[in-house]
């Protein structure tokens, strides 16, 4: 895709999930529909869940507006797409679904009149949630047919500042209808934007379609890299030092659209069935977690008589390695093991 309130401050804690809530209702909602939830990769080692979005306001419920904004309008938005992007409810609201994680998700609908005229909606997070560098991911099924292009992507938080392309594009997902296997990842900068951009695919194996089912499509950023992957494989990475320009090291906000028509997926035709329906399970977020190397010492300051210390650290073991009764302030030895 190319472009023509408050920000989120990590982490993010939801305790309704953390107590199991949402659990113990998408299994009672499994076994009343009969349908099994697929398995969803880990994010890579090393990383925290630092923000999610699981879009469980309940059903024909309208996504939570303190997270997403609506961008409307029409006029091809720089690539000769036919949608107008509306705000109302049917283009864009929570469904329940036996097949997502939690029994919801967001839908968002692209329909038409039959007059050569197509709605959609695209949803943002600019302002309220803009993450850096870590681990992104969302799971998402797709709709299908030709001329339909759903996205799940990013553009640089400066954007208002310095406009496209200098901004910066991350495009995590683009997919277009008449390639139902088929995943794109891609950059857009200075001098590789539009139609030269940094880009890759992915090819789900054994004739699958990304409409039968949920995917998880997911991208890892570090300082100057960027890695894509599809349910949990890697399949491009791309470098600072591919490019003269590198502006992917800033705060970043996601969007959730899908297109009708354009210069790249071409037009709707008589084989293309409306309305057409993406579903987003979750968007989440992951942040590195510092770790220890094992064996070496560090140092925790501990109070008086205090019976342990404890590092409050993801995948971390400590243990104390000098006695407890040791001085008020005094720093104690602590090895990993």
């Amino acid at each position: 895709m190319t472009e023509k309130g408050k920000t989120t401050v990590f982490p993010f804690r939801d305790t309704r999930r953390e107590t199991g809530f949402y659990k113990v209702a998408a299994s009672a909602l499994t076994l009343l529909l009969g349908a099994a939830v697929p398995a969803t990769a880990a994010p890579p080692a090393g990383y925290a869940l630092a923000w999610k979005e699981e879009f469980h306001q309940g059903a024909n419920a309208v996504p939570d507006p303190a997270r997403w904004n609506y961008e409307t309008g029409g006029g091809g938005w720089g690539n000769n797409e036919l949608e107008t992007y509306v705000n109302d409810p049917p283009h864009a609201h929570i469904v329940l679904d036996a097949a997502a994680t939690d029994g919801q998700a967001l839908q968002i609908q692209a329909t038409t009149d039959g007059q050569g005229h197509y709605f959609s909606a695209r949803l943002t997070t600019k302002n309220k949630a803009m993450p850096q560098f870590g681990y992104v991911e969302a799971r998402i099924k797709l709709p299908y047919g030709q001329g339909i292009w759903p996205a799940f992507w990013m553009l640089g938080g400066n954007i208002d500042a310095v406009s496209w392309p200098t901004c910066g594009e991350i495009d995590i997902l683009e997919n277009i209808g008449r390639e139902p296997s088929i995943a794109h990842g891609s950059l857009h900068g200075p001098g590789y934007s539009g139609g030269n951009p940094l880009t890759g695919s992915y090819t789900l194996p054994g004739g699958q379609s990304f409409k039968n089912a949920y995917h998880l499509f997911a991208l890892k950023r570090t300082t100057n890299a960027v890695t894509f992957y599809v349910d949990g494989s890697a399949y491009e990475t791309r470098k600072a030092s591919e490019v003269k320009t590198w502006v992917f090291n800033q705060p970043f906000f996601f969007i959730l659209n899908v297109a009708v028509g354009g210069r790249w997926p071409g037009s709707p035709d008589a084989s293309t069935v409306f309305p057409q329906n993406m579903l987003v399970d979750y968007v989440r977020v992951y942040k590195p977690v510092p770790s220890v190397p094992v064996g070496r010492v560090i140092g925790l300051k501990a109070r008086v008589h205090s019976p342990k210390v404890r590092a409050d650290k993801v995948g971390v073991g400590l243990r104390l390695a000098s006695p407890a009764s040791s001085r008020a302030g005094k720093w104690l030895p602590i090895a990993t093991h």
